[in-house]
């Protein structure tokens, strides 16, 4: 008999109720999350996050310093989450608390823009393209979406993230979405990994395959930016110039409940809660 089993006749129903709305109720309760960029200014000359950073998410800029003649500019960082990883080695060189640790793991966004943070502009209003497609596929696929996962040139650890959305806590198929092998039978194309050289023309294959309406999610800082790996001898860019994207879902890797809430942005069901690398929260 299955753990699972004796497990639930000890404790009763172990699947979560999460839905994709409350984000309290996710059950990612002190999940180390993105790191953030406060209102705390830079410290005059100071590189040491840009210099930590192993993915060059981080880079310079000069902050407006107020209203008034003679003001000088302050220093500011710029924070690309679409190519950060997490690993916090910024957090912890940051001497002036610029950057700070986080909670934040649900930054599904509908647009590339809305993942960079940058002091020097206004945030970012929401996107009409954007919210009509969201639309579109709300009155469509609402209750019911088909997924073809395609590993570009992935670790496997977006891989182990995804088939723990299978299991009996996470439970992906009680909100109505399933995985396909076929990209024929598929509605959204979901791809992994730095996309290599050798898997360009596969991956355009699966997506060529696919019956109109479809869609394409980004998983993970490999398959929106080439990640660790971006731009090496093996390794790719992501998914940049080569289909279109709907959903990009930042991390290193984005634990299941970030895969959900992704996956629900793009049916209409829950919301996006980064808006020009801007946290709601």
């Amino acid at each position: 008999m299955a753990l699972w089993t004796f497990f639930g006749l000890a404790h009763g129903r172990a699947t979560s109720d999460w839905d994709g709305g409350d984000l309290r109720d996710a059950g990612q309760h002190g999940v180390q999350g993105m790191p953030r960029v406060s209102a705390q200014p830079c410290a005059e000359s100071c590189a040491a996050c840009v210099a930590a950073c192993p993915t060059d998410a981080l880079r310079l800029v000069e902050v407006p310093g107020g209203a008034g003649v003679g003001v000088a500019p302050q220093p500011g960082i710029a924070l690309d989450y679409g190519r950060c990883i997490a690993c916090q080695r910024c957090v912890e060189a940051c001497p002036t608390d610029t950057l700070q640790a986080s909670h934040d793991w649900a930054l599904a966004t509908r647009t590339r823009a809305d993942l960079r943070f940058d002091p020097q502009q206004a945030p970012s209003a929401h996107d009409a393209l954007a919210a009509e497609l969201q639309n579109t596929i709300a009155r469509r696929f609402r209750h019911s979406l088909h997924i073809r996962h395609v590993d570009a040139g992935s670790c496997n650890g977006c891989e182990s993230e995804l088939q723990a959305l299978l299991n009996p806590f996470y439970n992906l198929h009680r909100l109505g979405i399933f995985f396909t092998a076929s990209p024929r039978a598929a509605d959204l194309l979901l791809v992994t990994g730095t996309v290599t050289e050798p898997m360009r023309e596969p991956l355009r294959a699966a997506w060529e395959a696919m019956p109109e309406p479809k869609w394409v999610m980004a998983m993970g800082a490999c398959a929106i930016s080439g990640g660790m790996a971006r731009e090496g001898y093996a390794g790719g860019s992501g998914l940049q110039g080569l289909i279109p994207v709907d959903v990009y879902l930042p991390g290193c890797a984005p634990n299941p409940a970030a895969i959900m809430h992704a996956l629900l942005l793009l049916l209409g069901r829950s919301e996006q809660h980064l808006h020009g690398g801007r946290h709601d929260g």
